[in-house]
């Protein structure tokens, strides 16, 4: 093994060092729950009222009492009617409540028999079930109790923990505040969608990409455009960067080549703790700082150039250390272990992120080309699977799945 493959980081020690560094900012902003769409909780919510606020009627039926109907077939005077959002009378022995689902329980009333096990005639209804008390009764705070978490400081809301938020009552939640993060790419050889190629061209997926990835995370992103290739105006993009945020993402200029000047750029303009990755694809990878002019630094994470790598370092290296900027509980994907439907033969002395997808039949398929330039790969796929250095397997091994529903936003 050559010394650069010997010094370089894994992936789970490189991911540590990173998280080491992620600070939660600070800071808490009153947000309409509306508006709180995969942000993170900054404190505990705590219901204010148990739900439901009464007992209630699970089925639309009667509601009566259970000592009343000793045996099937006994009939009972209809003293009411109570509708979802009334309030019914008291029930008196021997009646019964016509009822609807989530209707209040009369006071007297014990247990609900549902219509299709009555009879209706007129004023009366034969009740041809004998009840239990208790029976489709809903009772207050079967759901939520007062004052109860119902939902976690450091979690990332969700459309189903924003209603829940709603069905206790409260309008605007405490939240962690957006990263700020400034987003800046490099490559003399890169064009804008729209715009002609010139020869030697490509147009930029990464900007656009990674862009995409952070609005996810609920970051607010000043996209500063494209940087030329020197080191002079690779400084002075960082420099610019640095202020007002509290990130800097940079895509491609990484490596040691001639053109490649973000390394050497950070190295002046703040430190880098390290920047070689045991990954593959994303070997190029650099975690530090960029200084700013008050004493302050902002942070700094390089992604590689090619499109793939920069899409799999981002969810496995940016999204934790953002959603860690943000205070979130959970910062790591979970995993499932699935068959494999594909060979791979050749073990790579690199743990492996490759582009696979989940067929119908619940087994793991590999895209056909692992090269990283082939973006296209991330489209046909729908996860990652997860492959340890040194190791090959064949159609039917289990294999790490991580579902791109975990990895993205």
């Amino acid at each position: 093994m050559q010394q650069a493959e010997a010094d370089a980081l894994d992936v789970d020690s490189a991911l540590q060092r990173l998280l080491a560094q992620a600070r939660p900012l600070g800071g808490q902003q009153l947000v309409a729950v509306e508006q709180g769409l995969g942000r993170v909780l900054a404190q505990d919510l705590r219901s204010p009222i148990d739900v439901p606020g009464m007992d209630n009627s699970q089925m639309d039926g009667y509601a009566l009492r259970s000592a009343d109907v000793p045996a099937p077939g006994t009939a009972l005077h209809v003293a009411q009617r109570i509708a979802a959002g009334q309030v019914g009378q008291p029930l008196l022995p021997g009646q019964a409540a016509r009822i609807f689902t989530g209707a209040p329980i009369p006071p007297g009333a014990d247990a609900v028999v549902m219509q299709e096990q009555c009879r209706a005639d007129g004023a009366q209804v034969f009740v041809d079930q004998q009840p239990q008390p208790g029976q489709w009764v809903r009772p207050r705070g079967f759901d939520v109790r007062q004052g109860s978490v119902v939902l976690q400081r450091g979690q990332r809301l969700r459309p189903q923990d924003l209603g829940q938020a709603a069905s206790v009552g409260v309008a605007q939640l405490q939240l962690a505040p957006r990263p700020r993060v400034a987003l800046l790419c490099t490559g003399d050889e890169l064009a804008a969608p729209g715009q002609p190629l010139k020869p030697g061209g490509v147009y930029n997926s990464n900007r656009y990409m990674l862009r995409a990835l952070l609005e996810a995370l609920g970051c607010e992103v000043s996209d500063l455009g494209q940087v030329a290739d020197t080191l002079e105006a690779t400084r002075h993009a960082l420099a610019e960067a640095a202020r007002g945020h509290d990130l800097v993402l940079s895509s491609g200029g990484m490596s040691v080549g001639g053109e490649d000047h973000v390394r050497p750029a950070v190295q002046v303009q703040g430190h880098l703790a390290h920047w070689r990755i045991a990954i593959k694809p994303g070997r190029p990878l650099a975690f530090g700082a960029v200084h700013r002019g008050d004493g302050t630094s902002a942070h700094f994470i390089g992604l590689p150039g090619n499109p793939v790598s920069s899409f799999v370092t981002f969810v496995l290296f940016v999204r934790p250390f953002v959603l860690a900027l943000q205070g979130a509980s959970r910062l790591t994907p979970r995993a499932l272990l699935l068959p494999s439907a594909s060979d791979w033969p050749r073990a790579d002395k690199r743990r492996e992120f490759l582009r696979a997808r989940v067929g119908d039949d619940g087994r793991v398929e590999l895209h056909p080309e692992q090269n990283s330039a082939v973006l296209s790969s991330t489209v046909w796929g729908d996860g990652l699977v997860d492959n340890p250095a040194g190791r090959s397997f064949a159609a039917g091994d289990m294999v790490r799945f991580l579902a791109f529903s975990e990895l993205l936003g």
